[in-house]
């Protein structure tokens, strides 16, 4: 009988070392992710990259020299494997801190790399930004350096739901640098509060006005007995007397 804990766990071990084997590759080529799903004629690989033609190759050699790679060393059966774009690339953590890497490495000064890297992610539409590069970027020795522009959360729900965060390395000739990126999402929070415009209650249909329902008035005189409304009359003749 089969271990499902067991078989679950190779699984999802198989995934973690497929994605760390490509972003070690194909760094160059911008990697940012893939996906991995059983079909009745094999395993279908989806390999998301920023540029699709590196991994693709010449004449396809590039791909299937990996499709022989996935299927002998991870024991994938009969790998079927497609390569394609993110929908945005600026807002793919890992896209961007790959493109900050190989900039890095063609000799870019680091400060002004970070900068157009968060101009990139910002006209994009994120929400905020966040680089930190680090190593012996100023002098032997290391430290780091972080720019930061927007909203970039750190803690609660938004931190999982929101944030997207990526890690890449560059090597030089004054040795590796570390670099991370993090983006903020153009996604709506869920404590977020709007209070609507006039223009756009009218266009609506709401006026703003404030309309009472379901409110009887009560007529005071007609709870009044005759008797007593007799006395009242006489009490008044008596006192304008």
């Amino acid at each position: 009988m089969v271990d499902i804990k067991k078989y679950f766990l190779q699984k999802s071990m198989t995934r973690v070392m497929v994605d760390e084997f490509l972003a070690k590759e194909y760094y160059n080529a911008e990697y940012a992710g893939s996906e991995i799903s059983k079909t009745p004629m094999g395993t279908r690989v989806t390999i998301y990259a920023g540029r699709p033609a590196i991994i693709i190759g010449k004449d396809g050699k590039t791909i299937k020299r990996l499709a022989q790679i996935l299927e002998k060393y991870f024991n994938l059966e009969n790998p079927q494997i497609t390569v394609t774009q993110p929908e945005k690339p600026e807002l793919n953590a890992r896209v961007m801190a790959f493109r900050l890497a190989v900039t890095l490495e063609k000799g870019y000064h680091f400060r002004r790399a970070a900068f157009i890297t968060i101009r990139k992610i910002m006209n994009a539409g994120a929400l905020g930004a966040e680089v930190i590069v680090s190593g012996k970027i100023t002098s032997e020795r290391a430290k780091f350096e972080k720019l930061k522009e927007g909203i970039v959360y750190k803690t609660g729900n938004n931190l999982d739901v929101m944030v997207d965060r990526a890690i890449a390395i560059a090597t030089l000739k004054m040795g590796i640098y570390g670099v991370e990126v993090v983006i903020t999402k153009p996604l709506r929070t869920i404590d977020k509060i709007s209070l609507k415009q006039p223009s756009e209650a009218g266009a609506t249909g709401e006026t703003g006005e404030i309309r009472v329902t379901n409110v009887r008035i009560i007529d005071e005189t007609q709870n009044v007995k005759p008797e007593e409304q007799q006395r009242g009359e006489g009490g008044n003749d008596q006192e304008s007397q």
